[in-house]
Parts: structure tokens; sequence; C-alpha cells
């Protein structure tokens, strides 16, 4: 488990992030949404300890990440929105590589390249973006870790290519993982991230399950505006709006609306979701 308190960071006397606290538990695959400019991959470069908070902690498995501990840096994977091109095929580039990681497995490499349909003995420095993206997320998948961290992993990816990093994350994931993914392509990954955890400056505004996102709030793709909507957009052929779910009836979570919803009422969502 990475259990993160009142953490707090800046680049020089630029405040970041402040007084973040939250906890991600194994076996989840989070998605991480926020607006621009408020801390999501600097707070995914702290979770993985290449920087140091200027205050508060993060504890993953009671380790500081920013220790660099050999035995947790063995089980975590950081992919950064942007990769390098390396002049190496991917297939050999991917086993000198996977040396790092004890648990790193070739076998699936190769599955995921398959699967992202991409020639694992194509030089790297002469793959197209998306191809390169998609070497990069195979081998992070790979390295078979406990936590892994991706940084809008969509980014660069054509439309079939986004289903088909969808089908990788779902099939040659470990049940114990716990995967966060930040993104601004939300649509890309409405289906495979649970929990979602949207973030603020200075707070995290969700942090919840879909489960506990439909038991609170009811999705309605309705023809017909409700007086008790906390947020409403047109859509062709009627609205999508969100409200307080006061009947128990199950909706499907839409993303966008959800952001939207948080970050009109920041409060009253906090409030609603609290575990306090």
């Amino acid at each position: 488990m990475i259990k993160v308190d009142n953490l707090s960071f800046s680049y020089g006397n630029v405040p970041c992030l402040e007084n973040i606290s939250l906890s991600l538990e194994e076996g989840k695959i989070y998605g991480l949404l926020g607006e621009n400019g408020v801390g999501k991959t600097t707070l995914l470069t702290l979770l993985c300890g290449l920087k140091k908070p200027k205050a508060g902690s993060i504890e993953t498995d009671g380790d500081n990440p920013f220790d660099r501990n050999p035995s947790l840096l063995q089980d975590q994977f950081y992919l950064a929105d942007e990769v390098a091109p390396v002049s190496d095929r991917a297939e050999h580039w991917a086993v000198g590589a996977g040396k790092f990681w004890p648990r790193y497995s070739q076998e699936k490499f190769l599955q995921a390249m398959e699967i992202f349909e991409t020639d694992p003995g194509r030089k790297m420095n002469a793959m197209s973006a998306g191809q390169l993206k998609k070497t990069y997320v195979s081998f992070a998948l790979a390295c078979n870790v406990k936590y892994l961290f991706l940084d809008e992993p969509t980014n660069g990816l054509d439309i079939p290519s986004k289903a088909q990093f969808r089908k990788v994350i779902m099939s040659l994931t470990s049940e114990d993982s716990t995967i966060v993914i930040s993104t601004h392509q939300v649509k890309d990954l409405e289906n495979i991230i649970d929990p979602i955890v949207i973030l603020d400056k200075r707070d995290v505004l969700l942090n919840a399950s879909i489960a506990e996102i439909t038991g609170k709030l009811y999705f309605d793709y309705g023809t017909a505006l409700n007086p008790a909507s906390l947020y409403s957009e047109q859509l062709p052929g009627g609205f999508i709006q969100v409200y307080p779910n006061t009947t128990g009836v199950e909706s499907k979570v839409n993303v966008e609306a959800l952001f939207n919803t948080v970050h009109k009422h920041k409060e009253l969502i906090k409030g609603m979701f609290s575990h306090e």
C-alpha cells in the first residue's frame, strides 16, 4: 500500500502540491485526473522517488521511495509521457533493460507487442511515436512490478491502439499490482480505471471506487433536466446530468461529467465522499 500524508512540493518558490493526503491500495487501477498544472506528473515522480517532498511523507510498504532502496526500486516502474528512441531493436533492448527487474518476462513483452501489432525486431529509433509508446508500455507491463506509474500512456496512440492498450492492461496486469494512470484522455480509459482520483493543487477532491461513486451520484442520460442536477450537458437527443443518488439505483459513470461535477462543487463532493 502507498500512503501519502500531508504532501507538499514546490518548484523553487512556486507551490505545486500542498497538503495532499491519500492512500493507494493493492490490486487496483487508479485513474489520476486533474486540470492542467495541478501536479499530476509531479505526484507520480514523487510516488516513485524521483523527487523529494518539501513537506509531508510518502510510504510504500513502509519504505520512503526517495531513499531509493533497491528492494523497492525493483518492484516499481515509472513510464513518463515522453519516451526516448533507442538505436537498438526493441526485443534486444528489452532483454538488456529487463535485467534491472527480477521478475521481468520477455515472453510477456513479446505478448504485449503482438497485441499492439508492433514489430519487436524493429529498431526503436525507426518507429513512429505511437509504436515507440506501445513498446515502452509493453516493457513496463513485462517488468511485473507491484507498483506501476503511467503518465499519459495513451498520448500519441491512434484509435485502434487505444483499444489495444486497454486490452493489454486488462489481460497482462497482475492481480496484486497497483497501477496509477495519469491522463487527460478520460474516454480512452473510462472502462478500466477504478478507483478514480481527482487532484487539485491543495487537495484530493475525490478518491473513490466506481461503486462508491454510483452509490452517491446518479448519471442520467435522459431528455428532461432534473432540478437537482449538480451538472448537466446537452448531448444529441438529450442530456447527461449528474445529481445525488437518492434512490440507490445504479447508473453508468461518465468520467467527463464526473470530473466537471467535482470541479463545480468541490466542497460538496468532498463532504459526500468523506470517510471521516
